[in-house]
């Protein structure tokens, strides 16, 4: 029973569907579900209670993703009414995973059955949906029993320390807190002051995965894989796919472990959160609600360890390293501590940032807290177990790092993605500090899908709120344009801060220059971490520090920290690194850009991607009139150089069509570069430029490439700033709802898209109906054949598109789409509509049957249905459509000129029909296709007179594999020597033939009136004397033949010397010759040879496979043809 109206699962135009386990994990999974039904009702209501709210955080993510079913099951067992169930629905739709929790926290105030009936339920839903949570939860609760109580109640509880230690542990303890209790955090771009933020007030919890995945493209720039791997993991349904973790899960016991993990790894790229997380942890163990099994928790920075081999302590013990790093902690007591280092975390942070690269492989590690070693071994001895063996170590990282470490040694790997779509939004609130304006910018912000994507990063989203809070803080009349590429993005960012520094500057200009310099070197040494005593001061920084604007303008884009006696910097984000490094080549006209473009050039690592983007942004006349306004005159030479470097290369890539093979289509080089370099034209904004590196023809071709939704949007937007294209194909390549929506801005710019077998839903055919009645839709072709989840619905959605009047498509393609007769209305109301302008439709391979079809007629019938070609082969029809066809052909409104019926059970009856309404005067078909129709000779008579109608229009007619035979074909040659006749295309292919019909064919070649210039008679059994017989009318110089396909016809040599003089006469015009898999030999293909080098021959194409010719004749047949190919009389022969 329903107990609500279904709705459809959409966030953040993303649309979700279940998919159960399979038979095979569902049989695995039976013996854990029914072992935990028993566990859970040996649990007290007390004790319940308990696990339910230990676990209730969890268990909100797990039925966020299906709530429905999980309701639906309480009110199956009566726990809950319908009208309770809406009430928490529609609290999850509105609340989101809060709303869910507010629903577990409902539900824990009832009585031990309601909360027994919840968890069985859940379990319940184990076998349906393939939860790598729900099944650890599952799993742990039965595994534990009573135990997990006990396990509970020891993690809320600080692990005691003995008395005289206490006073220590309480001082760090506190230390800890102090440190790690404020966020430093910039308020809005052009405020030079740092407010504190309470850390909880901003921390938005992180998505952490637990998967290694060691597959990230190094040729590509980290964050690019990063955002792509994103929007994948969206798609793949994150919750069915991979486990997440919380930080505080990070060291808790796995089921089925005896033990809780020792060596930790958070991966994470550039600015995804692995400090902010690390403070986070730090936080909690501080302040009592996390981590409480760890007596003392350390932290380090790889950075810091750096500088301590610039000292006079090339070595040192572990012991003096936590005292450098904890003063107070410089007592013999310390010694103690680290006796018990089951109860001590070491968090090791930003791997990637660390000069040594970790060796496991030497042979002495240290054992002991007081042996001296470097520090690089002490690290490696810590996570190889040699020191303090027991205790826990995290360690954090980029993933371009993670080769440092020997994986075998770890516990457990996490990956951290950043924010999905929900924690996204909460981030967005939280800046704004108002709930609606902070939805208006987020709001924005999904509109723009690299924007959007973007903000997976945590600190792209402190960038991106930073411009837009200056944005939307303002009157909506009174604000100006918001950013739409990363570029504008960055300019906004950077024009904010000047602006609010301006009057502090004297020599802004070489200051920013010198910093830009700085920014370029990190980039290309891949340096993050700047120290003051080096890069600064080579950089000529140092002594600027002094200056008011330098140390205001720095505080907004540089991270200050100050550690063991040295200063260090880091950029707030690698991108803000790039896009200085970026700035610096327009403002220096030091011309040191051919030295960069050389690098560009070079490069094979991803590491200039953003760079290079940023070099496209920048050469926009807006850039350089919105920083030009601040810092002077920009560069203008430097953004033609620029600019001419990104169209070579984007010609290169889209236009190189020497490379075109069929996997590639029109790119010679990875599709991947294609879409690298259509990230560069949209950086630039330039129309002219995107046209004339698309090229004349205006086509782009990513046939069978995977694009992710970010993909789509640049290509889209590429697409819209071009202004218009000529075709897009894209068939093979699975695209999502979230990918059709990015793509359609460029989509309504297209003349002709190609988007066969894309896996297209009826959500895609909504975005698509508002493409085609956009009022700047240009469509006029689009191929959606074999998109088999489209369905009637599918179709009912493009016909709301396909009846505006803003809708110019002509054709379109929707066969193999599971069509059934109940989308024949909504398709006859698009045939009859006014504005309508629908020339060809393809409905092959469809389940219309009769009731479809006549469904279809009142579309056919009207006066403003404009259709000339309609394809419905293969769709269930029979001879009773055929009466209503027939007047439908005979209609003074049918426009009607290509009909294709093939693979339709028609018979001779249901031709008979239809051929009264072909011989009629207002019928205009050309083309038509009755193969596999189940017709006999008794047809052949009807058509014939078709042919003889002085009304008739047809020159096409295909009737291959129907039992024709010699007597069917001898009546349709009485028809084909009319003088009526028009017919000029005719297939008999696999129609039962032989020998005894060739007479009265041959008949026809000769006779004036036969305007019959290609027949197949392939796969009949037409043998040497009709192959003779056919010769004669082929000599006559009345014949008009050009093409004939005589495959598979059981020929010989012997009727090669016919076939040779046929090829040598004056009057023969046959220009392709198919003789494919019949028996001609050497002998055979000797004598065809002779024919080949009369000079009256016409013939240039002969196919002559499987024919049993030796290789020597083989090879003299190639000789011979490149002999004519030297006379100018060329002949494709293949063999």
């Amino acid at each position: 029973m329903a107990f609500y109206s279904s709705k459809s699962k959409e966030k953040s135009g993303q649309a979700y569907s279940r998919k159960g386990r399979n038979k095979e994990e569902v049989a695995c999974l039976s013996d854990v579900t029914q072992k935990f039904s028993e566990v859970v009702n040996t649990f007290s209501y007390d004790d319940l209670l308990r696990v339910t709210d230990y676990y209730k955080t969890y268990l909100a993510y797990v039925i966020e993703y299906d709530i429905k079913s999980v309701l639906q099951n309480l009110v199956t067992k009566n726990i809950l009414s319908n009208d309770e169930a809406k009430i928490f629905k529609a609290k999850e739709e509105r609340d989101g995973v809060a709303g869910v929790e507010s629903f577990i926290s409902d539900l824990m105030n009832k009585d031990s059955m309601v909360l027994v009936n919840l968890w069985q339920a859940l379990a319940e839903e184990l076998a349906r949906f393939p939860s790598p949570n729900l099944t650890r939860i599952l799993k742990e609760v039965t595994e534990c029993g009573s135990d997990l109580l006990k396990e509970i109640q020891a993690s809320l509880h600080p692990t005691p320390v003995k008395a005289h230690i206490k006073g220590l542990h309480e001082k760090h303890r506190g230390s800890v807190y102090e440190s790690t209790r404020i966020l430093e955090d910039q308020a809005s771009t052009g405020n030079p002051h740092t407010r504190a933020v309470v850390f909880e007030t901003r921390y938005t919890e992180l998505m952490v995965i637990s998967q290694y995945k060691r597959t990230y493209n190094e040729t590509h720039h980290e964050l690019e894989e990063m955002g792509k791997t994103h929007a994948e993991l969206v798609e793949e349904r994150t919750k069915v796919k991979c486990e997440r973790i919380w930080t505080e899960q990070l060291f808790r016991r796995s089921p089925g472990s005896e033990t809780p993990p020792n060596i930790v790894v958070v991966s994470g790229v550039a600015g995804i959160g692995k400090t902010t997380m690390v403070q986070k942890i730090l936080f909690d163990w501080a302040r009592g609600t996390q981590y409480q099994r760890f007596a003392f928790v350390f932290l380090f920075k790889f950075r810091e360890f750096n500088l301590l081999d610039t000292e006079t302590e090339p070595q040192m013990p572990l012991t003096r390293l936590i005292v450098r790093h904890y003063k107070y902690l410089n007592d013999p007591k310390l010694r103690e501590i680290l006796k018990k280092p089951e109860s001590l975390l070491f968090i090791l942070d930003g791997l990637d940032e660390y000069k040594h690269k970790l060796d496991f492989t030497q042979s002495k590690f240290c054992s002991g807290p007081e042996d001296y070693f470097p520090v690089h071994i002490l690290v490696t001895s810590l996570v190889k177990r040699t020191l303090l063996k027991g205790c826990s170590v995290l360690i954090t990282s980029r993933p371009t790092a993670l080769e440092a470490l020997d994986m075998e040694r770890v516990d457990r790997f996490a990956e951290i993605l950043g924010f999905f779509p929900e924690q996204r939004l909460i981030y967005f609130k939280k800046f704004f500090g108002d709930a609606d304006q902070g939805k208006e910018a987020f709001q924005y912000v999904e509109e723009n899908a690299i924007l959007y994507t973007m903000c997976f990063n945590p600190s792209y989203c402190w960038i991106i709120c930073s411009v837009l809070k200056s944005h939307f803080m303002v009157p909506q009349e009174e604000r100006g344009a918001t950013p739409r590429t990363v570029t504008e993005l960055f300019v906004m960012f950077l024009h904010n801060i000047l602006t609010n520094h301006r009057r502090e500057a004297k020599d802004q200009l070489g200051i920013l220059v010198k910093l830009g310099n700085m920014a370029y070197y990190g980039v290309t040494n891949r340096t993050l971490v700047f120290y003051d005593k080096f890069e600064m001061s080579t950089f000529g920084l140092q002594s600027d520090m002094s200056s008011p604007f330098l140390s205001g303008f720095l505080k907004e884009i540089l991270q200050r920290d100050s550690t063991l006696e040295h200063t260090t910097y880091t950029f707030y984000h690698l991108t803000i690194q790039e896009f200085m490094a970026a700035c610096s080549f327009y403002l220096d006209p030091s011309g040191r850009i051919n030295e960069l473009l050389k690098n560009l050039d070079s490069c094979k690592d991803g590491r200039f991607e953003i760079l290079t983007r940023f070099l496209a942004g920048l050469a926009r006349p807006s850039v350089f009139k919105t920083l030009g306004g601040i810092l002077g005159e920009f560069e203008r030479k430097t953004a033609k150089q620029i600019l001419d470097w990104v169209k070579k290369k984007a010609e290169q890539v889209l236009q190189d069509r020497d490379k075109i093979d069929d996997e590639d289509g029109l790119f010679g080089q990875d599709k991947s570069e294609a879409l690298r370099v259509c990230q560069w034209l949209y950086e630039t904004q330039n129309q002219k430029l995107i046209r004339d590196t698309i090229g004349k023809d205006l086509k782009i071709n990513f046939s069978g490439t995977t694009l992710s939704p970010l993909d789509c949007a640049v290509l889209g937007s590429v697409i819209s700033c071009c202004g218009e294209l000529e075709e897009l194909d894209l068939s093979g390549t699975e695209l999502t709802p979230e990918c059709i929506r990015r793509l359609a801005p460029g989509l309504i710019c297209c003349r002709h898209v190609n988007l066969i077998s894309c896996h297209l839903t009826s959500t895609c055919c909504s975005i698509l109906s508002s493409v085609l009645s956009s009022p700047h839709s240009r469509l006029i072709e689009m191929k959606m054949s074999n998109n088999r989840s489209m369905k009637d619905s599918g179709v009912d959605q493009l016909c709301e598109g396909l009846r505006s009047e803003s809708c110019k498509l002509e054709k379109l393609s929707l066969s193999l789409c599971d069509l059934t007769s109940r989308c024949c209305p909504a398709l006859s109301s698009v045939l009859s509509s006014p504005h309508s302008q629908l020339t060809e439709l393809t409905l092959d391979n469809s389940n219309m049957e009769d009731t479809g079809m006549n469904q279809l007629f009142e579309g056919l019938w009207s006066k403003n249905c404009k259709l000339e070609k309609l394809g419905m082969s293969q769709c269930g029809l029979t001879s009773t459509c055929c009466s209503d066809l027939s007047s439908v052909l005979s209609s003074p409104h049918s426009r009607l000129t290509e009909l294709g019926l093939s693979n339709n059970k028609l018979g001779d009856s249901g031709v008979a029909q239809l051929c009264e309404g072909l011989r009629s005067e207002n019928c205009k078909i050309e083309k038509l296709w009755l193969k596999t129709c189940g017709l006999t000779s008794r047809s052949c008579s009807a058509l014939s007179l078709v042919f003889c109608s002085p009304n008739s229009r047809l020159n096409e007619l295909e009737l291959k594999q129907n039992t024709m035979k010699d007597s069917g074909v001898d009546q349709l040659c009485e028809g084909l020597k009319s003088e009526n006749c028009k017919l000029q295309t005719l297939s008999l292919m696999i129609c039962h033939l032989t020998s005894t019909c060739c007479k009265a064919l041959s008949s026809v070649f000769s006779s004036e009136n036969s305007q019959l210039t290609e027949l197949n008679m392939s796969n009949n059994k037409i043998e040497d004397s009709g192959m003779e017989q056919l010769c004669e009318g082929l000599m006559s110089e009345k014949s008009k033949l050009e093409k004939l396909s005589l495959s598979d016809c059981c020929l010989t040599s012997r009727c090669c010397s016919a076939l040779s003089s046929v090829l040598s006469s004056p009057h023969s015009l046959l220009t392709e010759l198919k003789l494919d898999n019949n028996k001609l030999g050497d002998s055979g293909a000797r004598q065809l040879c002779k024919g080949l080098r009369n000079p009256n021959r016409k013939l240039n194409s002969l196919m002559l496979s499987n024919n049993e010719i030796s290789d020597s004749e083989k090879e003299n047949l190639r000789s011979l043809q490149k002999e004519l190919k030297g006379t100018g009389q060329q002949v494709n022969i293949k063999i």
